[in-house]
């Protein structure tokens, strides 16, 4: 039965039992009528129900007015606010609970004012759910865009996932749904229950902003507590910049967490993040690698995407432990010197029913028309970037990642598929610009504003782009026309170089052009040389099986090919297992063949690389003009009969040099005469043939000295023993090492 001073009350509940009521707030909680206040509840554990006081003491019974409404009017003098609790029992059980319609918004104006605009950079503090202490009462708040649902509630196991418990309030300038709700504890598994517009009610939503999810293949969203890491890194935070710096090394070990190594004793189980941080950063440290770049760590339901189909964009992938323990990897990895890189996706995401796809029953985050809004590669969907509230979602993750995990640097993934309408699509199949051309300008302007945004708000961290097309001035800045990235694969010279090496040697000499094409366009963009995981998966091989020649020539040309990459202008990147030549292709279900250490070729090819990284940090030719003409000289490229090239890296600062001398053929070449630009002694730093890594041990001695006789160009030159498919590095010293 319905309290008859307030009419409608029957219907209201019937709305809240049906769950199809659209303002809880104007019904629930606390409401002035005449002669006091009305309180309203569903509670549908209780057979009966109390107002009481916060010490406890009755103010009024509560009337049922079936399934589940309660209603009590409080004598109050007008314009009073009566805290109250509410007290249920239901057999012999009795407990009290706090009313979550008597609390207040959780949203100030100026936060709705710039989520309606798109320019709140602080999503994360807002959004999402927060462990929070309102009025005294110590709860959860939530809150959710979903500007077009008709009703919008939190279910999770607080609440016996029930959709007509906590239905909530709706800010309609900026779409924004939210509720405290008082006696939720970190921990709580939740999802939103969203009836969309045509009233029809869709699956269960994650959160888009969950700081924590349940492990695949569970998708419900968790509630963590932010901000109560223990950081250690300050020293580092305070020198990254110049560790991030253009003219700073820059070596990057890009490994995927799932495989690089597991605990098969353990059924093949995961290592956790904090294992990582014991296991996988003193190995990176030891092979010298100043950066670590992570396949993608936020949540993603499906093994076989390696992370690139993302759902959870703010948390840590459940997999390998908690968000703090992703900030402890971190934090490892900071206290070892060594900088951590995030691949990020903001170009694509899964239509997962859990997630973004149709969150409020509209194509919110993604285009409605799918020749914009859906990729013919991947089968996933693109993110509307013409919508300020989605490009408000992206850049706040951006940010969210530099702030709360202290990361160094976002390398942002398939930035080709972002900016053509027409990417992978045949005509009809996509839809063009305003003026007519195939160019994504509102993708354009998102990724500009992006980058602007991050190296505003962290200017020691950076933004690298995987962009394989031509497209200009990709990491220049936007005031000077560019897309403001930091820095830019060299999808190019990957391309071209491993067409190169994987020829035989007796070939290699109609394929000169492949080694020297880079030079021509090596300082148009700040450039990365990658080999990367995408060059060992999808029927590739291995680095070391795409080595022609026998057993010891493959190896001993992966060898010579490191140390050209490693002198080559531009920062460097090796996918993981490609430091011990791993033999098989990758496989994102099981570890690296660890086995493989024992073999004296494999830990070789280590050895090289950590040589050659050694010598790379400790000799700046070999980085400081990375991205300056003044940085590299060709000695001789014009041998492609010999297949033997010849170049000088240089410090314009202090005029150092290091001479590479390359040898791509399996002839020992004696007496061979090189340019160098001064005369005296110059060491044989790396030789590539040692038998340190497993080579012939051909080379000159540990150096020689240069005459005052002219060559390539060159005012002196060296005469060399060059050993077969190797490198030599030459740097100026003494006969006694010096």
């Amino acid at each position: 039965m319905g309290n008859p001073r307030i009419p409608g009350e029957s219907a209201g509940f019937a709305r809240i039992f049906h769950a199809t009521h659209n303002d809880p707030f104007g019904f629930l909680g606390p409401h002035a009528v005449d002669g006091g206040v009305i309180v309203r509840a569903f509670l549908p554990d209780a057979e009966r129900a109390f107002v009481v006081a916060p010490d406890g003491a009755p103010l009024a019974a509560m009337e049922s007015c079936g399934k589940g409404g309660f209603t009590a009017l409080l004598p109050a003098p007008a314009g009073t606010e009566t805290p109250y609790r509410l007290r249920l029992s239901a057999g012999e059980d009795t407990w009290e609970i706090d009313d979550p319609y008597r609390f207040p918004a959780v949203l100030g104006d100026l936060d709705r004012h710039l989520m309606a605009e798109g320019r709140h950079r602080r999503l994360f503090d807002k959004l999402g759910a927060h462990p929070a202490v309102v009025e005294g009462i110590a709860g959860v708040t939530f809150a959710v865009w979903a500007p077009n649902a008709r009703r919008v509630s939190v279910v999770g196991d607080f609440n016996a996932w029930d959709g007509r418990r906590h239905p909530m309030r709706l800010h309609p300038g900026c779409g924004v749904w939210e509720i405290f709700l008082p006696g939720v504890t970190e921990g709580a598994v939740y999802k939103f229950e969203l009836l969309g517009p045509n009233g029809k009610l869709l699956p269960l939503k994650a959160d888009p902003l969950a700081f924590a999810c349940e492990t695949p293949p569970h998708t419900a969203s968790r509630v963590i507590r932010r901000g109560v890491y223990a950081w250690g890194d300050a020293a580092w935070m305070a020198r990254r910049k110049d560790a991030n710096a253009f003219d700073a090394p820059m070596a990057i070990y890009e490994a995927h967490l799932g495989s690089w190594q597991r605990c098969p004793e353990e059924g093949n189980r995961y290592l956790t993040y904090r294992e990582m941080a014991e296991r996988l950063v003193p190995y990176v440290r030891d092979l010298g690698f100043t950066h670590i770049e992570l396949l993608p760590v936020n949540e993603y339901p499906f093994d076989g995407s390696w992370g690139y189909q993302p759902i959870g964009l703010f948390a840590p992938t459940s997999r390998f432990g908690g968000p703090d323990d992703f900030r402890a990897f971190v934090d490892a990895c900071h206290a070892a010197g060594i900088g951590v890189i995030l691949d990020w996706v903001p170009g694509h995401f899964p239509d997962d029913a859990h997630g973004l796809a149709m969150f409020d029953g509209t194509h919110l985050y993604e285009h409605a028309d799918p020749r914009q809004g859906r990729h013919m590669d991947w089968g996933t969907l693109i993110y509307n970037f013409g919508r300020a509230e989605v490009c408000n979602f992206l850049i706040a993750n951006a940010l969210f990642w530099l702030e709360d995990f202290h990361i160094d640097g976002l390398r942002v993934d398939a930035v080709a598929s972002m900016l053509y309408l027409n990417y992978s699509r045949k005509d009809g199949q996509w839809i063009p610009n305003a003026f007519g051309g195939h160019e994504n300008l509102e993708a354009i302007a998102f990724l500009k504003r992006l980058n602007e945004v991050v190296y505003e708000e962290h200017p020691g961290a950076f933004t690298v782009a995987e962009e394989s097309t031509a497209w200009p001035m990709v990491s220049r800045p936007t005031y000077l026309g560019g897309l403001g990235f930091g820095f830019k694969w060299n999808m190019g010279w990957m391309h071209d170089t491993l067409r190169y090496i994987s020829k035989d040697p007796v070939h290699r000499a109609y394929h000169h052009n492949d080694l020297t094409f880079g030079l021509l366009y090596a300082y148009h963009e700040n450039f990365v040389l990658p080999l990367s995981h995408d060059e060992v998966v999808h029927g590739k091989g291995s680095l070391i099986g795409r080595m022609p020649g026998d057993h010891w020539q493959k190896f001993a040309n992966l060898r010579a090919y490191f140390a050209f990459m490693w002198t080559h202008p531009g920062k460097k990147l090796l996918f993981m297992g490609g430091e011990f030549a791993q033999l098989s292709e990758w496989d994102h279900d099981k570890s690296l063949d660890w086995h493989l250490d024992t073999d004296p070729l494999h830990a070789g090819v280590r050895a090289v690389v950590r040589d050659l990284n050694a010598l790379y940090r400790r000799t700046p030719a070999l980085f400081t003009a990375d991205f300056e003409p003044a940085g590299f000289a060709w000695i001789d490229s014009c041998n492609p009969e010999q297949s033997v090239l010849a170049y000088l890296r240089r410090d314009p600062k202090s005029g150092a040099v290091a001479v590479v001398v390359i040898n791509f053929t399996p002839v020992v070449r004696e007496t061979y005469r090189v340019g160098v630009p001064a005369p005296g002694f110059y060491v044989e730093a790396i030789n590539t043939d040692s038998a340190l890594y497993g080579g012939g041990n051909v080379g000159n001695g540990g150096g020689v000295a240069a005459a005052a006789t002219p060559a390539h160009g060159q005012p002196c030159s060296v005469v060399v023993t060059l050993p077969p498919l190797a490198a030599l590095i030459l740097t100026p010293g003494s006969a006694d090492g010096s």
